[in-house]
């Protein structure tokens, strides 16, 4: 198939944001503008740094939307997180400087030792809670503002360094079960709801499955870890523990989503899961993260009846009306942008079959991105304007237009872009 129309949309979605001040006021007066990674700044600086590493567009432009972040104080240390402040711009300037080496050097080593020393931080905090028997927080351990997050960007820094090895061992404590109020439960079970917020809709708390917030990310970070080759003691077998998990709770029936978003204690004591009906399968939750995440555990096991399942659930997923149904946007987190850049990294690493079915898939979930005969600059001024929306990455214009750019071609992208997203 042909990526012009996709290519088309990155292009006018970067030249509608050639410059920050391009961005819609409405964005620009948010004060999460200038360093929010999932709908700010950086997010969209991703897009800049991917056509110019791949010579669409100048790294001007790249430069202008980093000194757009950097014109004041980076937030740094715990009202930072890997998706705000300092690390969100760590982010994008690796990308950036993967790609011109010793760019923005002095300005990301500062930033690396902030990260270094918050990391450790956080880490102490969490094997106190642990030794107390306090059950955790998301926001301790998830990809978006915890432990697996800064370990996606560690990962990426300094493969070999003593802080990487500092997260895997604390995430494998955390798959080690625990026992609170009677129950035998999961050690990532959380006291709150999935907002992170005590929820009376989820007495108990709950076990979160999902790439974004829950256990799918550290899955999906201890199997990179083990791609390469960076391993503590316990890896192993903690990812074996959150795949035995997630395959007690496996729905192969197509009702669900494949794997639950989560699990209720009243589900965990009676064994049933209750939800009924389709479920979205994105990358932030369902079955198409998971899938990936199980992908990845299957890889990193040497596992390839897991890998099998995995891929083809991911295709069962894809094929399902009413699942497709579920997805209502085409953003990056949770709508068929996402849904083609994953398919896209599954089958990269697919079996020969499993990938050619998946590639087979890319074309029509394209299609709802940017349908036939759609003009682009309307597609970009549509998302730009959206109240869900906006020009960031997770939900908005940058996202999309990244995600587009070629799924499927045998390409990958330029940058690591996506690894925020722990699925590269």
């Amino acid at each position: 198939m042909s990526h012009l129309p996709l290519s088309n949309l990155a292009m006018r979605t970067a030249d509608a944001l050639a410059s920050p001040d391009m961005a819609p006021r409405r964005s620009q007066s948010a004060p999460w503008w200038r360093q929010s990674l999932a709908h700010g700044v950086p997010g969209i600086a991703l897009l800049h740094i991917e056509l110019a590493a791949n010579e669409q567009r100048p790294w001007q432009r790249v430069h202008d939307w980093v000194s757009a972040t950097t014109a004041a104080p980076i937030t740094t240390g715990q009202d930072s997180h890997p998706f705000y402040g300092a690390p969100a711009l760590a982010h994008a300037l690796a990308c950036a400087t993967e790609q011109l080496p010793g760019a923005y050097k002095r300005t990301l080593d500062g930033i690396d030792q902030s990260i270094t020393a918050d990391t450790r931080r956080r880490l102490s905090a969490a094997h106190r809670r642990i030794d107390r028997g306090d059950l955790p927080r998301l926001a301790e351990f998830d990809a978006l503002q915890g432990l697996t997050g800064y370990g996606a960007y560690l990962l990426r820094r300094d493969p070999d360094g003593a802080a990487v090895a500092e997260i895997l061992s604390y995430l494998v404590r955390l798959t080690d079960p625990v026992t609170h109020d009677g129950m035998t439960l999961p050690g990532w079970w959380t006291p709150s709801g999935p907002s992170g917020e005590p929820d009376d809709r989820f007495p108990g708390g709950h076990a979160n499955s999902s790439v974004a917030h829950g256990i799918g990310g550290v899955l999906c970070l201890l199997s990179l870890a083990t791609a390469r080759r960076s391993l503590v003691a316990g890896q192993l077998d903690a990812i074996r523990r959150i795949c035995n998990w997630l395959d007690r709770w496996h729905d192969p029936s197509g009702r669900n989503s494949a794997w639950p978003y989560w699990v209720t204690r009243s589900e965990l004591r009676s064994g049933l899961l209750r939800r009924a009906g389709p479920q979205r399968p994105s990358w932030c939750y369902g079955t198409a993260g998971l899938a990936r995440a199980q992908q990845l555990a299957a890889l990193a096991l040497g596992d390839s009846e897991r890998q099998l399942t995995a891929e083809r659930e991911a295709i069962a997923a894809l094929t399902d009306r009413q699942h497709l149904a579920a997805t209502t946007d085409i953003a990056l987190c949770h709508g068929f942008a996402g849904l083609a850049h994953v398919a896209s990294r599954i089958a990269d690493d697919a079996l020969p079959n499993t990938g050619g079915e998946l590639r087979a898939l890319l074309p029509a979930l394209l299609t709802a991105v940017v349908p036939p005969g759609a003009d682009p600059d309307d597609s970009v001024t549509e998302l730009m304007n959206a109240d869900d929306a906006g020009p960031g990455l997770l939900d908005g214009a940058a996202g999309v237009a990244l995600a587009t750019l070629a799924p499927g071609s045998g390409s990958p992208p330029r940058s690591a872009w996506d690894a925020c997203l722990l699925i590269s």
